[in-house]
């Protein structure tokens, strides 16, 4: 019969002093007290490990800081735990290695590398705005919660205050940067499936707005505006160069110098500059070039076509050519981006080719086949439509004066590259 242990009191544990070597105090069923020269007192469980039999010590922690009845309640689960053949120590060891995992794969952890990431894909200015957004939004009350907790409710939650605000096209970015983020979890192993992939679908769908823009036949009148006025003449001639390049806003108003090549008349504006990241050669018409001879005259000595009025060294706002339009009286009708739209609508009514009239606007084709036949470029081809719409701009101007009429400028068009 095997020897029945007494337990051990508080005041045996709690006066027990350190020898010269260190000594156990059982308190039965497996569970003791040892006592270190240096005074140090640890709670002990030891077991046979199931299945191999072999002896094994756990330790539960120190006295006083665990207590007898805290030690006596860490043997009663170990005792249950044998008795489904589970290792205490691993399945300790394995919680323990589960919760600093989920400390280091929290959401906020994620999106730090889902950030990261996506810097290197897309634009810093695109990037910067996705992370704004997700700060604002999203990361002050999923920052600290372990990405295998992240559910739709919990989501849902966090993004319907901001749908019921009408804000959808917000919520349909963020709906999409935080799949982003819960995919590249998958993929780093941290889950097995995203629950939120059709996260979206519980949200309205924002209504499609198109640039407001006007139709071909009020070119004329978009002309006399300009030549009448109330703006500098920087400005002016922004918006005649965006009017002529087909070009995006910011890609005009960052125009360089150092990107045009006056002898084979095109200007190649650099891939990080482009909204898809590609470069874009642009032919440069006749009037286009008599419209740089007028702006070499007032910045040819800086690195931009269009200075900040403010500070010359950097680049005129996106936004100058919107409030020129503005002020011309187009509020409501005309955006600076809308004059893309008309320079589209004008040359497909004239039956050029949709294809290259894509190129010009630098959209990229989701057909792999038309793709490739854009990627040629076909620069001549798309010279002869940027010389056609550059005449029919200067037609429309007729009497007005346009500063990018082919009769002026010309002259000193020869003098660009020196």
């Amino acid at each position: 019969m095997a020897r029945r242990i007494a337990p051990l009191t508080n005041t045996q544990v709690s006066q027990a002093k350190p020898k010269d070597k260190e000594y156990n105090l059982s308190d039965g069923d497996g569970l003791m007290l040892r006592v270190k020269p240096s005074g140090t007192k640890t709670w002990l469980f030891n077991y046979y490990r199931p299945f191999t039999k072999k002896r094994a010590n756990m330790s539960f922690g120190s006295f006083p800081d665990l207590s007898i009845a805290n030690a006596r309640e860490k043997r009663k689960e170990a005792r249950e735990l044998l008795a489904r053949n589970i290792d205490p120590q691993k399945y300790r060891d394995e919680l323990n290695l589960t919760s600093k995992l989920a400390l280091e794969t929290t959401f906020g952890k994620l999106a730090d590398s889902w950030i990261e990431l996506k810097r290197t894909q897309v634009k810093a200015t695109t990037a910067d705005k996705a992370w704004l957004t997700m700060e604002k939004h999203i990361l002050p009350s999923l920052k600290n919660v372990p990405i295998h907790e992240v559910k739709p409710k919990m989501v849902i939650d966090v993004i319907r205050p901001i749908a019921n605000r009408g804000a959808l096209e917000t919520v349909k970015r963020l709906c999409r940067n935080i799949n982003e983020v819960m995919r590249l979890a998958v993929a780093a192993g941290h889950l097995e499936t995203n629950y939120l992939a059709d996260i979206t679908k519980l949200f309205p769908a924002p209504q499609k707005r198109h640039m407001a823009t006007i139709k071909p036949e009020r070119l004329p009148e978009l002309m006399q505006a300009l030549a009448n006025a109330s703006i500098s003449k920087n400005t002016r001639c922004l918006v005649e160069w965006q009017l002529h390049t087909m070009t995006r806003p910011i890609e005009a108003a960052t125009a360089r110098w150092s990107d045009l090549d006056i002898e084979k008349q095109v200007w190649v504006i650099p891939a990080e500059r482009m909204k898809m990241n590609k470069p874009h050669t642009i032919p440069l018409s006749p009037q286009v070039l008599a419209l740089l001879g007028v702006i070499r005259a007032m910045s040819g000595h800086r690195e931009f076509l269009f200075p900040n009025h403010r500070d010359p060294r950097s680049h005129a706002s996106s936004q100058s050519a919107n409030m020129a339009l503005k002020r011309m009286g187009f509020a409501g009708e005309l955006v600076s981006h809308g004059l893309r739209s008309l320079a589209s609508t004008t040359l497909n009514e004239q039956g050029f080719d949709p294809y290259l009239i894509e190129a010009c606007l630098a959209h990229v084709d989701k057909n792999e086949v038309r793709a490739a036949y854009n990627r040629a470029e076909y620069i001549e081809r798309r010279r002869k439509i940027m010389c056609w719409w550059s005449e029919r701009i200067e037609q429309a101007a007729a009497g007005n004066t346009s500063l990018a009429a082919s009769k002026q400028g010309l002259s000193i068009v020869s003098n660009l590259g020196g």
